[in-house]
């Protein structure tokens, strides 16, 4: 099949064929197509756009691409299911939910990825922990979800290699704001890793990708939609990110407010969105149909110690210090603190999570460049959150860093991102909508 053809086909405004589609997806993986033209053809899909259909199958030309691990039921007749966040600030609930999942029986593949912008990354709050690996093989994979239920790993060279190369260019050529594109890039490494079930927290709000709740409805509705159409029961969850999730924006600290949450002693805002999305994973698995007793199951795990044992179990069969879940000494800490005050009395009416999120990647919590290297011991802490009254020169965020330049940096974007009124604020709710998922 002609390169030329297809790209023109889409320049035109058409609607490719799913052997267009499969061949264009080939090509870039193989190389048969040129560097150039898979450009072409990502900008004409930019421009022109794609259906769902469309979207469809170009997420499953992308699974077929690579390997896709046949994981099939448990005994106890549920499928393996994962979460997903389209990114956040403080947004730790992988950490909790996936444990929680586990420890009520489902299995959980959770394949995550890296800091992007100024939203923190799953695998480097992970790899802050002594010795945990994120690369495992599909093998160890297997095994971990056998010994322990869950696996939380980056992605294998087996998985979906069409989207490794795909991402390259787009990130080279000005074609990553594509919603086709984007959904087929988070949800071929997704399906692939052998679920049969997917929760998608989508976040809205000034620390979000998505600004604004028609945004964000139209990105969870073309999620749900893909992911529906590839086999995978689906459910995507709006949830609000004008502030940080939780009271710790780091690393290092992330985990340990994770733990501390897993101990019945983490922030509510924390606890209840992660026993919410934990408590939809089991109905969407397939091991309740009632919400009321999922979220019962989920706050047994939780009050009983077998969230935070799960945990330990993970960090133990990927190599980390498992000690870390009661000596929080052993996990890395900046040597040097700040506060930044409240500048006025007042109430606490925002903190703004975007500049709290880039200041964070200013303290070295994040990457400004690909190859920058990450320090876990940085973070900030939220003494106070929107809704507390404060007097001026109150501590309202205490800075952990090890390099002054570094801390120079983020102190205007700290100063920035607090705002004191008079009153309170009405509050957004933690979850703003629910699209798709309950059948």
């Amino acid at each position: 099949m002609s390169a030329v053809d297809v790209i023109r086909r889409k320049r035109d405004g058409g609607t490719l064929a799913p052997d267009e589609i499969r061949s264009f997806v080939a090509g870039a993986t193989d190389g048969s197509w040129a560097d150039y033209q898979v450009s072409a053809l990502l900008m004409a899909i930019v421009l022109k756009g794609m259906t769902l259909d469309e979207a469809a199958i170009l997420t499953d030309a992308m699974v077929k691409s690579g390997q896709r691990v046949e994981l099939g039921k448990a005994p106890n007749g549920t499928v393996p299911v994962d979460k997903h966040s389209t990114g956040g600030v403080g947004d730790k609930t992988s950490l909790i939910l996936a444990p929680l999942a586990a420890a009520c029986g489902v299995i959980v593949p959770m394949m995550s990825g890296r800091g992007l912008g100024h939203t923190g990354g799953t695998l480097d709050k992970l790899e802050s922990i002594p010795g945990f690996r994120t690369g495992l093989s599909l093998p160890e994979m297997r095994r971990a979800l056998d010994r322990r239920g869950c696996a939380m790993i980056g992605q294998t060279s087996e998985i979906a290699p069409a989207d490794k190369k795909l991402y390259a260019l787009r990130d080279v050529t000005g074609t990553v704001e594509s919603r086709p594109l984007i959904c087929a890039s988070i949800l071929s490494k997704k399906i692939a890793e052998g679920i049969g079930a997917l929760v998608m927290d989508v976040k809205v709000g000034k620390g979000a990708f998505m600004k604004t709740d028609a945004d964000a409805r139209e990105l969870a509705t073309w999620l749900v939609g893909i992911a529906e159409k590839n086999g995978v029961r689906t459910e995507a969850l709006l949830t609000s990110m004008e502030s940080p999730l939780g009271r710790e924006v780091g690393n290092a600290s992330e985990v340990i407010e994770s733990i501390e949450t897993l101990k019945g002693r983490g922030p509510k805002d924390l606890e209840d969105l992660s026993v919410r999305l934990a408590a939809r994973m089991l109905v969407l698995a397939g091991l309740t149909g009632d919400d009321a007793d999922a979220e019962a199951r989920v706050r047994k795990a939780l009050a009983s110690g077998a969230g935070v044992e799960a945990l330990r179990g993970i960090i133990e069969e990927q190599g980390g210090d498992p000690r870390v879940i009661d000596d929080y000494a052993l996990m890395p800490k900046a040597k040097t603190r700040a506060v930044v005050a409240a500048p006025a009395d007042g109430v606490i009416a925002g903190l703004d999570a975007e500049s709290i999120g880039r200041a964070g990647v200013a303290l070295g919590a994040g990457r400004e460049r690909v190859d920058s290297r990450i320090d876990p011991g940085v973070g900030i802490q939220l003494n106070a959150v929107p809704g507390d009254r404060v007097k001026r020169g109150d501590p309202v965020l205490t800075v952990l860093y090890n390099d002054r330049a570094r801390w120079d940096s983020a102190r205007a974007l700290l100063e920035g991102s607090i705002r004191v009124a008079d009153r309170p604020e009405p509050a957004q709710p933690l979850i703003r909508e629910v699209i798709g998922g309950r059948r």
